[in-house]
């Protein structure tokens, strides 16, 4: 019998140091030092409310491991992760833009991608019917030269390469709900018929050149990435349709062997770095919908990889909602703002919205179809 959710975790990830960069803005005559925003804090909150929940005591605890080079260079350069090490063995750094590097942010990022590899081979070898890697840095911005937007290595392509030449999978789905546009992921499969890369994030926010809906894949790989980008005040409403009317319509064309989630909480309300309107009730059904077509699809296999999100209030109980599904166990804790959130204007679908959401739909009939095997 198939044991339920995995969980992986480790105190490692919240020592990845990014307190040698301001928050947003270059430091300046006027501009005050700030608390990065890419702080351990929303994490280690998630993994408390967990516990306090009850919940972690019912999911399995997967031990992350670091990623070995070869490993890391399915994806990145090897110019790049030297690069990443030098600055982690020294005082730190920039590897890239807005990718701050501590000292041992080198070995920790190994440990993140590496505990999203174990997470996908739990789910393979049939120890967890899916899993949650709550992992610091996130990756889905890192590219393969460069580190962008917080990330440094791009863990959910690291964790489809691996599922690829370690498991022989030959079609994988990754969905990217984070509020910023999965750009790395983007860059990593946008030659490669093997991976459908759908993202779902607010138009132009980060990186703002990135995201456009006409980049549906190169060659022999067109219509297996999959923009959407939606205007900003989007909420539950527009996720959710965007849900059922594109991301859920293109799975069922492309028929993944195994779906990876980008997982970021950002496009929340109460994110200060998204312009969003999502509630946790939102995470929990996108899950759900999710968790129904892998069930069609792939054999229930899912792995989630945390991304963005910076409400320390509020990214917990987005976090609880979606382990709460994947596990099927709905714990005490309940969310003391949803009632709140879910009466602010913005939840309803807007046609402004609708009509991004309709541009978009008709990107679906050209992702390749595939037979039920």
């Amino acid at each position: 019998m198939i044991a339920g959710t995995g969980l992986v975790a480790h105190e490692r990830f919240f020592w990845h140091d990014t307190s040698g960069s301001v928050a947003r803005a270059q430091a300046g005559p006027f501009e005050q030092p700030a608390r990065h925003y890419e702080h351990p804090d929303t994490k280690r909150r998630m993994l408390g409310l967990l516990e306090v929940s009850g919940l972690l005591d019912q999911l399995l605890r997967i031990a992350p491991r670091e990623a070995t080079i070869e490993e890391l260079q399915r994806f990145h350069a090897p110019a790049y992760i030297d690069h990443v090490r030098a600055l982690s063995a020294s005082t730190g750094g920039e590897a890239g833009e807005s990718a701050p590097v501590g000292r041992g942010s080198y070995e920790i990022a190994r440990l993140a991608a590496g505990g999203c590899l174990a997470a996908g081979d739990a789910v393979m070898a049939g120890r967890v019917r899916n899993a949650y890697a709550l992992v610091r840095p996130p990756g889905h911005h890192a590219e393969a030269d460069r580190g962008r937007g917080y990330c440094l290595f791009n863990n959910a392509v690291l964790l489809v390469r691996h599922l690829q030449q370690a498991h022989g999978l030959s079609r994988i789905a990754i969905v990217d709900w984070d509020v910023h546009h999965g750009n790395g992921t983007e860059t990593a499969f946008i030659d490669d018929a093997s991976a459908l890369a759908i993202s779902l994030h607010q138009e132009r926010n980060y990186p703002v050149d990135s995201g456009a809906l006409d980049v549906i894949g190169n060659g022999a790989a067109a219509g297996t990435n999959l923009n959407i980008p939606l205007p900003a005040g989007s909420g539950h409403s527009a996720y959710v349709a965007s849900f059922e009317r594109v991301v859920l319509p293109a799975l069922r064309r492309f028929r993944p062997q195994f779906l990876v989630i980008a997982s970021g909480f950002d496009a929340s309300i109460a994110d200060p770095l998204g312009r969003m309107m999502c509630t946790s009730e939102t995470y929990r059904v996108l899950t759900r919908l999710l968790m129904a077509a892998a069930a069609d699809l792939c054999e229930q296999r899912i792995v989630a990889t945390h991304e963005g999100g910076y409400s320390n209030d509020y990214v917990p109980f987005c976090g609880l909602a979606v382990l709460e599904q994947l596990s099927g166990i709905r714990s005490a804790a309940a969310d003391p703002w949803l009632a709140e959130y879910e009466r602010t204007a913005g939840n309803e679908l807007l046609p402004h919205q609708d009509e991004a959401i309709r541009a978009a739909e008709r990107l679906v009939a050209g992702v390749p179809a595939h037979a039920k095997a």
